[in-house]
């Protein structure tokens, strides 16, 4: 792995920390870097799984999941992080199962262009998903009535607000401590 910090690999892990690396494995069978950034501190490897699971792979979620991960992917290029982006657009990817679409929609994320692709609600939680991520301090009571008025429902505006904060955690933990993708099964999904 790769990270400015020490982290202990998964065959070193002893204890807590492998019993937290078996709750945090993918469906590949494999711990991502994400996780293994927190080796030294397994406390917060447990938080960190538990809201992951709970944001993007609750089947209580309304959205479509691949949304879930677009959102998440757009989140991550505005913060700049190149690991989110890599894996969750990848699963966006994986989910939508239409490389024309994905790239479109890739390409229109990278521009700051959702509308190109996305329109109805959407196109406005994406919009909000931008703003909260980029200028927070100027949220509004009006930025959720939008949502509203383009057929939101309240839960939905919830989901995507939890999958942007965090998101904006997750980034800065990887960008802050320099972990990179190496090593890892790229995407959550078969």
């Amino acid at each position: 792995m790769t990270a400015w910090i020490r982290t202990i690999d998964y065959q070193d892990a002893t204890g807590v920390l492998r019993d937290l690396y078996e709750r945090a494995k993918t469906p590949h069978g494999t711990v991502d870097n994400v996780m293994k950034a927190h080796s030294l501190r397994p406390h917060t490897m447990h938080g960190h799984v538990e809201l992951y699971r709970s944001v993007l792979h609750h089947p209580e979620n309304t959205l479509p999941t691949w949304f879930l991960e677009v959102v998440a992917s757009y989140t991550s290029i505005c913060n700049d992080c190149a690991y989110s982006l890599t894996h969750h657009f990848a699963n966006a990817a994986r989910l939508l199962d239409d490389d024309e679409r994905a790239d479109a929609i890739l390409e229109s994320l990278r521009d700051g262009a959702p509308e190109r692709v996305f329109k109805g609600k959407e196109l406005e939680l994406l919009r909000y998903a931008a703003k909260l991520t980029t200028s927070v301090g100027q949220m509004e009571r009006r930025d959720v009535d939008r949502l509203r008025a383009s057929g939101c429902s309240d839960g939905e505006i919830l989901e995507v607000n939890q999958v942007v904060a965090y998101f904006n955690y997750s980034n800065r933990l990887l960008n802050g401590l320099g972990v990179t993708t190496d090593g890892d099964e790229i995407g959550y999904y078969d």
